[in-house]
């Protein structure tokens, strides 16, 4: 569907790269690498959301960093469009609010660095957890959205280690 929207790739992957996860922080070169466009393409892009107020930079040394403008008032509109183009607020839907004693979520993976996959990594927090169940609505979840869910379920004290070592994105919390 956002394709239909919006006709430019680039343009969709700086939008899943920045507003996935607002903490990201790209310059563009390294976008060039991830992304394999040409970077006038992507500079172009780039200059386009930054003029719209969408990105702001800053300088690092000799680079110019990219970061999304949590500020803008169409800053939450666009999340929450990124998050429905995904089928996180799907997951959030279907998985998460009845598989037991929940503390928390996280997405991990890709998507936490804000980048597109076509597998979604989901971490459950939570004593207790009814994995069985949880399995069955991950794998309808799946269908709804079109994507893979890798499902990763951990109690509350291991999940501090795990999260110091790996990207996440907090998406629920009780």
């Amino acid at each position: 569907m956002l394709e239909t929207l919006i006709t430019s790739k680039t343009r969709i992957k700086l939008l899943l790269k920045f507003f996935l996860n607002s903490d990201t922080r790209a310059y563009l070169r390294s976008l060039e690498s991830e992304f394999g466009e040409s970077s006038n393409a992507i500079r172009l892009e780039l200059n386009r959301f930054e003029d719209a107020g969408l990105l702001v930079s800053s300088a690092s040394g000799n680079k110019k960093l990219y970061q999304a403008n949590r500020s803008h008032p169409f800053f939450n509109e666009l999340n929450n469009i990124i998050f429905k183009f995904v089928g996180i607020d799907e997951i959030i839907e279907k998985v998460l609010r009845r598989i037991g004693d929940l503390q928390s979520a996280y997405i991990t993976g890709d998507f936490a660095r804000g980048r597109d996959s076509k597998v979604i990594d989901l971490l459950l927090v939570g004593a207790e957890l009814n994995r069985a169940y949880a399995a069955k609505l991950v794998e309808k979840a799946e269908k709804v959205i079109k994507r893979k869910i890798r499902l990763l379920i951990m109690e509350a004290d291991e999940v501090d280690s795990y999260i110091s070592t790996n990207e996440a994105l907090l998406i629920w919390e009780r």
